[in-house]
């Protein structure tokens, strides 16, 4: 009994590797079961607890779950049996559980959380029964004595709860599964660390929305980039998870806190997350902003909101996920956000933002977007009495100068500026038809010779040089064409080899071509209204 009690440690492995031979029944596991029960009973809790950890550190990434599943009822025992040194003990342990688990692949589909090949989600939910003790244990220190002697257990539950965030929760996929399929695994998991930040009285310091975590290891200065970055993204997975997936947690906030503080406290959050370019993460931002934005009114957003961190680079931010992202999904969800992102201001931050994005955008498609906004506000104006102060007037005109003009004058890429062109071209007809010229409340018609100069002439000239080059390139295609005879020297591999490397024929060639020539006829008719328009007020 000596020696086991000395040396007993020593036989976790050989018993482990027991435990896991295949054909194993359930006689022998059971005896195995009550052998690691007897050692955690006679021996050194010290010793039993490194043998343990060594064993899930020694596992392969087959057998990791396995190992976990075995091992995590006699080492909870084991750490429960400790005196001194208690909190490290288990922060150690969780630390190497998490790092072990770090190396299985996350469960995305419904079919692979249904069938957790890799056990996962099994250990996740046992990891949760597994820390329960302790987290117990603290609350009763925090009802007794107000705190007493587990701050440094308390620390070490709430580096693992920031751990369980950073993974597997900010990649995985939490929305619930269909009505008639079991619970999502790991949407339970986020709720159960959702609740033990409850239990120990950090759910709302964290939500507090805090960049780094409030211990004073976590604040030294010496903190490195890369712990900051974690914790930055696992705050922002638990704002996610707190606002977005029904209630977790949210009932524990204050009431007082009203929607646009929300946003504003939420948005180091939102930018963390639309910074990345996982599916997983760019998707929870998108829903952490949509969420936010839902909870406000249009118009209820002052300017002064653009100047706290975030509110002017969010949109910018939703420009990137629009036009960069490779998700289809993504970028239209994008883009309806960023429509109601633009919604929530009142006229004067549109006016801030609408000058903003037209000049750091630099995407034609966005640009005629917001172009499209700028419409409609003037529409809203002119339908008031009292009209607007900045979408009528002085204001508009400094407005209307970015939007009625050609980035590089007459040689500007008509086609590649095509869509700003056009929403401007569109904005131009509406004010001349909209904006009678007696009253000009827009101050169109007192700026037209400069518009004119600065837009309508170039544009006329542009125009005419784009559609002579297309019209000379579809010529020269065509005659290409013809001129290519039946038996030329290349051989039909070499010509099959050219198609593939450049991807395009020379009949999708011309349709490009010639879809570019419908485009600047297009433009060219909307200018020709545009002069009709003026030149008929003007016979006036």
């Amino acid at each position: 009994m000596v020696i086991v009690k000395n040396m007993g440690w020593n036989l976790i492995g050989p018993i482990v590797k027991s435990m896991l031979k295949q054909g194993q029944g359930d006689t022998e596991r059971e005896y195995c079961m009550k052998m690691l029960d007897k050692l955690v009973e006679m021996c050194s809790a010290k010793e039993l607890i490194l043998g343990f950890l060594e064993q899930i550190e020694q596992a392969s990434m087959e057998q990791t779950s396995s190992v976990i599943l075995l091992l995590l009822n006699p080492l909870q025992e084991a750490l429960l049996k400790l005196d001194t040194k208690k909190a490290y003990s288990v922060g150690l342990s969780l630390s190497t559980i998490l790092s072990q688990l770090s190396c299985l692949p996350i469960p995305y589909t419904k079919q692979q959380l249904q069938e957790d090949q890799h056990g996962l989600c099994q250990c996740l939910n046992a990891l949760t029964q597994f820390v329960r003790p302790f987290v117990f244990e603290i609350v009763q220190h925090m009802e007794i004595i107000s705190g007493g002697n587990c701050n440094d257990l308390k620390e070490e539950l709430l580096g693992f709860c920031l751990k369980s965030l950073k993974y597997p929760l900010l990649m995985a996929e939490l929305d619930p599964l269909a009505e008639e399929m079991a619970e999502n695994p790991l949407r339970q998991f986020a709720a159960e660390i959702v609740r033990i930040l409850a239990d120990i009285r950090e759910l709302f310091p964290q939500v507090r929305f805090q960049s780094i975590c409030k211990s004073e290891n976590w604040d030294n200065e010496d903190l490195s980039k890369m712990d900051r970055e974690q914790s930055t993204d696992a705050l922002a997975c638990l704002s996610y998870i707190v606002f977005v997936q029904d209630c977790f947690g949210i009932d524990c906030l204050p009431v007082v806190f009203n929607p646009s503080y929300i946003l504003q406290c939420n948005m180091v959050h939102i930018r963390a997350l639309l910074k990345r370019t996982e599916e997983s993460v760019l998707s929870k931002g998108l829903a952490l902003l949509e969420n936010c934005l839902l909870r406000l009114e249009n118009n209820s957003l002052f300017l002064q909101y653009l100047e706290f961190e975030g509110f002017i680079t969010t949109p910018q931010d939703l420009v990137k996920v629009m036009t960069q992202c490779p998700f289809e999904s993504l970028r239209k969800k994008s883009l309806k956000i960023f429509q109601l992102y633009l919604d929530k201001f009142d006229e004067e931050g549109k006016y801030i933002l609408f000058r903003g994005l037209l000049k750091t955008s630099n995407h034609s498609g966005v640009e005629g977007h917001i172009i499209q906004n700028i419409k409609n506000q003037i529409d809203l104006a002119l339908k008031r009495a009292e009209g607007s102060r900045f979408f009528t007037g002085l204001q508009l005109i400094s407005l209307l100068d970015t939007v009625l003009s050609l980035p590089e004058g007459a040689e500007t890429d008509l086609l590649q500026h095509s869509d700003r062109i056009m929403a401007s071209l569109n904005l131009l007809r509406y004010l001349l038809i909209k904006d009678n010229e007696d009253v000009n409340k827009t101050c169109v018609w007192t700026e037209l010779y400069k518009i004119e100069r600065h837009f309508l002439k170039p544009l006329h000239t542009g125009l005419n040089m784009s559609k002579a080059h297309y019209e000379a390139e579809i010529k020269r295609k065509k005659e290409n064409k013809r001129a290519q005879p039946p038996s030329s020297k290349k051989t039909c591999a070499q010509l099959v080899a050219e198609a593939k490397m450049s991807g395009i024929t020379k009949d999708m060639e011309l349709q490009a071509l010639h879809s570019a020539l419908f485009t600047f006829d297009l433009m060219e008719s909307v200018l020709a209204r545009v002069e009709e328009l003026i030149e008929n007020k003007g016979c006036n």
